[in-house]
């Protein structure tokens, strides 16, 4: 029987790179209903080809839109919109399996709504564990979810980890996670203050969405894939670290007790950790090209300070603080980041105050332990105005 998959944001990278993998393989998937914000002319593309039993915009105008275009192409796609559609499509009964791939919180509550049904969910969208974390997790093993990362340095983790999450603790000694390093590895570090958006979201190795791409440049991104493989993986703050690895063809270690490092190795494309997260504990084909071991350049290695200069990625360290600090509090980081990155991209801050927003708002809002849904939502709303206040202070001065 072929598998039904939703997919949460499938006109963004990582959901235009499922359907490209799911294209290879029909014979074993369906897709089952399609997610976007606002690209109405790119999801009816995928509407026609794919024929979906669902379409789901996140606002009623695109989505009112994509219903007109939809009935005029005499698709058979029902079109609906809005936040408690997105979570229908997640935990529909004939859905096995989501792929959650909706940047930034607003992924929260799909993504909640497919672990309480038990699904199978593919988690692209870190800001699930991030901002949910012990939430998120209580609702995955109440609800008899399957996790598994689609990031690719945390399937890379996975991949690399024995197959009973029984062992873990025991054998671990420490998880690596690696990082290219962005566009600015080795640019001057007084000259960051003049980083202009394009050249923040133009990134070395991957292809990626301007938000993910600017993380990036500052390091937030590692600092968020910090936070989400402590929850992932069950270890203490202290045993995960990250190291710079320009090449991207390490996506990440696992050093175990024994001083033994196992590493996943592969091309930067996304559709390999898709395709093993859709087809574990198998593995499929995936489009990407295979490595190539004669013609491979040297692999290199740095610390994040290499240059002597840690001021080059401060953020990095805010995943340390904020796991070390009150519950809630990476869910404050979160926020403040996502509103100070958007300013970013709209010329209201320069580069260099990304990372101002951010300890701003951690110093400014103290969370109070979040139990549920709810109280994420209230607090991811409280530290968004909080860092949006910061912002137009700075903009002010």
């Amino acid at each position: 029987m072929k598998q039904n998959i939703t997919i949460l944001g499938s006109t963004g990278s990582i959901g235009t790179n499922t359907l490209d993998v799911l294209s290879r393989h029909l014979d074993r998937f369906q897709v089952f209903a399609l997610t976007a914000a606002t690209q109405v002319d790119l999801i009816l593309s995928q509407c026609a080809q794919f024929k979906p039993q669902f379409a789901v915009m996140a606002h009623e105008q695109a989505g009112r839109k994509l219903a007109e275009r939809v009935k005029a192409e005499g698709l058979p796609v029902q079109v609906l919109w809005g936040a408690e559609a997105l979570d229908t499509v997640s935990s529909h009964p004939d859905v096995h399996a989501v792929m959650a791939a909706i940047v930034g919180a607003a992924g929260l509550s799909p993504c909640l709504a497919a672990a309480h049904a038990g699904k199978r969910l593919l988690l692209a969208n870190k800001e699930a564990l991030v901002v949910g974390g012990e939430v998120f997790l209580n609702a995955v093993k109440k609800g008899g979810a399957i996790l598994l990362p689609i990031d690719s340095e945390h399937s890379a983790v996975f991949q690399s980890l024995p197959e009973n999450p029984v062992t873990w603790a025991d054998r671990i000694d420490q998880i690596i996670l690696t990082a290219s390093g962005g566009p600015f590895r080795s640019r001057a570090v007084d000259t960051l203050r003049n980083v202009t958006p394009e050249e923040a979201c133009a990134h070395p190795n991957w292809v990626m969405g301007r938000k993910i791409s600017v993380d990036s440049a500052t390091m937030m991104n590692k600092a968020l894939e910090v936070i989400e493989a402590r929850y992932l993986f069950g270890v203490s703050p202290d045993q995960l670290n990250v190291v710079i690895h320009p090449q991207s063809i390490i996506h990440s270690m696992v050093k175990y007790k024994d001083t033994s490092v196992v590493a996943q190795l592969g091309t930067p494309d996304m559709r390999v950790p898709i395709a093993y997260g859709l087809s574990w504990p198998e593995r499929i084909t995936s489009g990407a090209q295979t490595l190539d071991f004669h013609n491979l350049k040297p692999m290199t290695f740095e610390a994040i300070d290499d240059h002597g200069h840690p001021e080059r990625f401060p953020g990095l360290q805010l995943a340390w603080h904020a796991l070390k600090s009150a519950s809630g509090t990476c869910a404050v980081l979160n926020a403040a980041n996502e509103i100070a990155v958007e300013a970013f991209l709209n010329k209201q801050i320069r580069f260099d105050q990304i990372h101002l927003v951010n300890t701003e708002t951690l110093a400014h809002v103290v969370p109070q332990s979040p139990q549920n849904l709810e109280d994420l939502l209230q607090l991811d709303t409280q530290s968004r105005q909080r860092a949006a206040q910061i912002v137009r202070d700075m903009a002010v001065n």
